[in-house]
């Protein structure tokens, strides 16, 4: 992935510098071709300086801008880089600079694997130059990434729909034997009071059956303890009342003693 670096064209610097050196033009081609060197070595704080002299007499310099665009990207200040190359493509009149400045936020995004952004740049770097070969292989390999982007999150909400299906199972589940359990609970203490009323009910009947054994097992002509207690209150009212007639006999017998009179 290459990133394209605006330069000021040493020819022009040796025919203008005579003509410019004291002047703000002049000025602003030397900060920019120092920033160049320095960027060059690798020394991108430094180049960094050149190029923000250059922007502080003209802010709106695209070559500037765009230089200072590298240096941020090459520095790894992904977000810096992209809003100096925005600034590029905004001020620019050149249909070449608006292309590369496009073709570098792409490769920002790309840094980022903001896919989605990438494919955007990329088009609109084509755009302004539909001949580049790199910006079109950077454009398909950005759609491609952006393409299992998408299937990868698909997949992904497809594992959490299943994840959060198999937990809703397991908790319907849970609940499921919980009120299975509670059924059950509840079946073995209704049947354990059925059984102590079926008890006490047959208990019932076994002290009735065990009555009317006896009262059948009872020879015939035997009386019943309530019979045999009838005849013996029979038996004593009638001794009461031949007793009566007897004492009554006796007093209607007996001598009358003489009343003596004093």
């Amino acid at each position: 992935m290459r990133i394209i670096i605006l330069n000021v064209k040493l020819f022009s610097l040796v025919f203008l510098l005579p003509l410019l050196i004291y002047s703000q033009k002049g000025d602003i081609i030397n900060h920019i071709y120092e920033g160049n060197e320095e960027a060059d070595q690798e020394k991108y704080s430094e180049a960094e300086i050149k190029y923000r002299k250059a922007l502080s007499i003209s802010p709106e310099e695209t070559k500037a801008l765009f230089n200072l665009g590298n240096t941020h990207f090459n520095d790894k200040d992904f977000d810096e880089a992209s809003q100096r190359f925005f600034q590029t493509q905004k001020f620019s009149k050149d249909k070449n600079e608006k292309h590369m400045a496009f073709h570098n936020m792409g490769n920002v995004f790309m840094k980022k694997k903001d896919y989605v952004k990438a494919v955007e740049s990329y088009k609109n770097a084509l755009r302004n130059n539909p001949k580049d070969d790199e910006t079109r292989y950077n454009y398909a390999l950005a759609k491609e990434l952006l393409e299992k982007e998408k299937e990868k999150n698909q997949n992904k909400d497809k594992n959490k729909d299943k994840e959060n299906k198999e937990d809703k199972n397991k908790s319907d589940k849970k609940e499921d034997k919980k009120d299975k359990d509670d059924e059950k609970k509840e079946d073995k203490s209704k049947n354990k009071n059925e059984d102590k009323k079926d008890k006490s009910k047959k208990n019932q009947n076994d002290r009735s059956k065990k009555e009317n054994d006896q009262n059948q097992e009872r020879k015939p002509g035997q009386l019943s303890t309530e019979q045999i207690k009838s005849i013996l209150e029979a038996m004593s009212n009638q001794e009461k009342n031949v007793q009566k007639k007897i004492n009554a006999k006796k007093v209607k017998g007996s001598p009358t003693k003489n009343v003596k009179d004093w």
